[in-house]
């Protein structure tokens, strides 16, 4: 059997392949007839933006028939002779010889016409909305920027780790934790509420999805060196904004013998790196984005390449926004957590490029970031950039016993239950940092999708999970 192309390798290949039959499947984005007696079919595959022309010859008795049911939404496979095209908008075109219906799609009531919809109605049709070309084209961005990260680290000598999605620990501190729990065998009893004191607990213990594998990590760095970790991570956290997700994926390196500027340098060359690979790897879906979500797009990630970060302490990002002469919906005053309309004034209008805060508070951060020598604030780092605000938040860790445990202290964590991570500063204890970068939020920036339910596969948010 004829093995089908995809149709990215035939666009990539097109001058070779003039004058050869070939065989493509994939999915019909249009259709319509002509009253010359030809019919035209714009299929696509998924493989790239770009659809394939196929012309169908309606004196051709036995193509109409099937030709029927070839509506917008339909599986086909067509097979025929690749020619050139003397029409505009396209370099090469196929002639059918053969179609084949795998599955039709009721024009009635498939939801997918060749009009504009919205990203709301999109998102009420999770199963067919990748079929469109916006969300398309995030899923190959997606994907290559996925790849990316584990070139960029594997490259530099890091270990991939697979930390548990299933932990004791609340690494944030703040209590935003899904809580796992096992429910009764019997179909007729109702699961038991979270934390009910008489159902045993599965693990012996409370259990929660992991909020992030930071302290796994730096196990597995106190060992090998340096590690990485990438995979999902939660928060219960009751917010709808478009910046905020129940269920996203980190990336989150973890370097002994490192301190927070070399954290940082490491935390901008990713970024740059993956913009990069974004730029020229996926230039097609690009300048898709480029003309229909965020005009000059192509020209703001070069920008970011081009231009060193600015480096500001927090103290002096907030004297420069008191001094804006701005009103915010926050006042801005030292010792505040800093709000997304604080973050975007930074980047967009104060420095006008991607911005790394540097040595917040202490009291805003948590027990495991390193107390600076003025025991006010922390040797933490977050990198904001236009448009998103915060994309990285990262420190170094506070590798000094006593002041863990002055830290630890402070925050109410236990030692009893974090024995495990004071025995780490107990047994070789070293300088070491890290990061994690979100990677919907870097997704957004590099397509300029505004909100951050377009670019994950099944977003989920309160009172949303389908899937």
């Amino acid at each position: 059997m004829k093995e089908a192309l995809r149709i990215a390798d035939l666009f990539r290949e097109e001058q070779r392949l003039v004058g050869q039959t070939i065989r493509v499947q994939g999915w019909v984005r249009t259709r319509r007839d002509s009253k010359a007696g030809i019919s035209f079919i714009e299929v696509n595959d998924g493989s790239c933006l770009k659809n394939l022309q196929v012309i169908v010859e309606l004196a051709r008795p036995e193509l109409v028939e099937t030709l029927r049911s070839v509506t917008t939404g339909a599986g086909i496979q067509v097979e025929g002779v690749l020619q050139a095209s003397p029409g505009k908008g396209q370099s090469v075109e196929m002639h059918a010889a053969s179609i084949r219906l795998f599955g039709g799609a009721d024009p009635a009531t498939y939801p997918l016409q060749k009009k504009r919809h919205s990203f709301e109605f999109l998102r009420q049709i999770g199963h067919l909305r990748p079929r469109t070309n916006t969300l398309g084209a995030v899923a190959r961005v997606r994907s290559r920027l996925s790849f990316a990260v584990h070139q960029f680290f594997q490259e530099r000598g890091f270990f991939y780790l697979h930390t548990p999605i299933i932990t004791s620990s609340d690494c944030e501190g703040a209590g935003e934790v899904f809580r796992v729990t096992t429910p009764p065998s019997r179909d007729d009893v109702a699961a038991p509420e979270a934390g009910d004191a008489n159902v045993p607990d599965f693990f012996g213990k409370p259990a929660y999805l992991t909020v992030s594998g930071q302290l796994q990590a730096e196990i597995y760095a106190l060992a090998l060196g340096r590690v990485y970790t990438f995979g999902p991570t939660f928060r219960a956290e009751n917010s709808n904004t478009s910046r905020h997700l129940a269920e996203f994926w980190m990336v989150e390196p973890e370097m002994a013998f490192c301190d927070l500027q070399e954290d940082l340098e490491v935390a901008q060359a990713l970024i740059k790196n993956l913009l990069q690979v974004v730029l020229t790897d996926c230039n097609e879906d690009l300048e898709f984005f480029s003309r229909f979500i965020e005009p000059g797009l192509r020209e703001n990630l070069e920008r970011t390449l081009q231009t060193p970060f600015e480096t500001v302490t927090y103290t002096e990002a907030v004297e420069q926004l008191k001094k804006a002469g701005e009103t915010f919906a926050f006042p801005v005053k030292w010792g505040m957590d800093l709000q997304a309309e604080h973050e975007r004034f930074l980047t967009e209008k104060i420095f006008e490029k991607p911005v790394a805060l540097v040595h917040f508070p202490r009291h805003l951060k948590p027990f495991y970031m390193r107390v600076n020598d003025d025991e006010k604030t922390v040797a933490a780092m977050d990198i904001l950039v236009p448009g998103i605000g915060e994309i990285i938040g990262g420190s170094q860790r506070e590798e000094r016993l006593d002041m863990l445990l002055q830290q630890m202290e402070l925050k109410g964590i236990s030692t009893e239950d974090y024995r495990w991570y004071v025995e780490l500063r107990e047994f070789g204890s070293v300088p070491h940092a890290g990061f994690g970068l979100g990677l919907e939020r870097l997704i957004q920036f590099a397509t300029g999708l505004p909100n951050i339910r377009e670019v994950i596969p099944f977003p989920r948010t309160p009172g949303h999970a389908y899937f």
